[in-house]
């Protein structure tokens, strides 16, 4: 109850903040626990991917961002837990599954840092991997906007519809080539919605 009431008051800030709009918002699952696997602009893309979605989300969120105490309780609340950059850290995979698994969305940042042209990078195995050892679909989503990041600057979130866990292949102890291929299929969805 918190939590919607919560979403319903950011979303009406970052109306006021930014020209917002969504598109793919019919492709968005009703129920919990898919990846939700996006481009990586700004250090509101979290808040910005999770607006349209009802089903709470967990998200990996770089330590950094905790530092700041507004900043802190704000992505707190929608679910994010701190990763270390930099370290392959097997404990954070297993959490992420383990949040999956039990219903909950993830949303994950595959590009590992935040674009500064607005080109999506080559993105990291590791959402390969989650997808793979959790089984879930993965939902491609496109953070758009030309530029830095400013007052009311228009910005537009495009869902796309998601990968079934069939359509991927994968199995639950994937070899690197097929990480490779699955980060490739989740890569060129989140392109293709970026360059639309």
């Amino acid at each position: 109850m918190f939590y919607s009431a919560f979403r319903v008051f950011i979303t009406g800030i970052f109306k006021i903040i930014f020209r917002l709009s969504f598109e793919g918002v019919e492709n968005l699952p009703k129920e919990g626990g898919y990846v939700y696997a996006s481009n990586h602009r700004s250090n509101a893309d979290p808040i910005l991917v999770t607006l349209k979605i009802r089903k709470r989300c967990a998200y990996m969120a770089k330590e950094e961002l905790f530092k700041n105490p507004f900043l802190s309780l704000l992505i707190k609340v929608f679910g994010a837990f701190p990763v270390v950059r930099g370290k392959g850290d097997m404990a954070v995979i297993d959490q992420s599954v383990e949040k999956l698994k039990k219903g909950k969305n993830l949303v994950i940042f595959p590009e590992g840092t935040r674009s500064k042209d607005g080109k999506v990078g080559r993105g990291k195995t590791g959402v390969a991997l989650i997808a793979a050892r959790s089984n879930v679909d993965v939902v491609p989503v496109g953070v758009c906007f030309e530029g830095d990041l400013g007052f009311r600057k228009k910005v537009v979130i495009r869902y796309g519809k998601p990968i079934s866990a069939s359509e991927l292949q994968i199995s639950e102890n994937p070899t690197p080539k097929e990480l490779k291929q699955l980060k490739l299929t989740i890569m060129g969805s989140i392109t293709e919605l970026v360059e639309r």
